[in-house]
């Protein structure tokens, strides 16, 4: 069983269907006894990272999480889920966050001159190094991105997947042991997407 944690966080019911389509047995939940009990955990979310690191710590699932992460069960976190795991993020006038993965948080900065559209919103590309959450999946696939916040980590050893955009090559998935996280939506992804969460029940 998959449990998909509910921090009040928006877009649980797409992650939700998305597993239910590839034949995962899931349940979206608050229940920390819930998540304890899971064969694996998701950690999605959408949303700015203070309201969401709020939510975690005042339904206790912050806890649950590490737990998840230090038990080996595979986690997947997906969107303001995988950037919650870094140190600290810039939004929000600056949010201290969970500190499972070194690096920072931080706003997609252009001269104005350019004229980027921020968020970054739309289908990308990822070029991914090898993982059992990406095997057969097609090279220099797109997939759904919606974000005005990217993740800076210092561990190039965890770096799993990059995207660029308008010049700027930044971290779109990364993996270390046990977890694997993505900034793209794999649930809004199409095909792809659906053949990552596969992997993902696989692995």
């Amino acid at each position: 069983m998959i449990a998909i944690i509910d921090y009040e966080a928006g877009n649980l019911r797409s992650v939700e269907y998305a597993f239910q389509y590839v034949g995962a047995d899931c349940v979206v939940t608050q229940d920390p006894e819930v998540i304890a009990a899971a064969d694996k955990v998701v950690f999605p979310g959408v949303g700015a990272a203070g309201s969401c690191m709020s939510n975690l710590r005042r339904l206790g699932l912050d806890k649950a999480l590490l737990q998840a992460l230090d038990s080996g069960r595979k986690v997947l976190a997906i969107c303001v889920g995988m950037q919650l795991l870094f140190e600290h993020s810039g939004e929000d006038g600056g949010v201290a966050c969970l500190g499972v993965l070194q690096g920072t948080v931080d706003l997609f900065e252009f001269p104005p001159a350019e004229k980027v559209k921020i968020p970054h919103m739309g289908w990308n590309a990822v070029a991914f190094k090898e993982h059992p959450v990406v095997e057969g999946i097609p090279e220099a696939s797109e997939y759904y991105f919606v974000h005005s916040y990217y993740v800076q980590g210092n561990k190039p050893e965890i770096l799993l997947g990059s995207t660029e955009y308008a010049g700027k090559v930044f971290t779109s998935a990364i993996a270390r042991d046990n977890l694997v996280a993505t900034q793209f939506h794999p649930e809004k992804s199409g095909k792809v997407g659906l053949q990552l969460l596969r992997n993902f029940i696989e692995w």
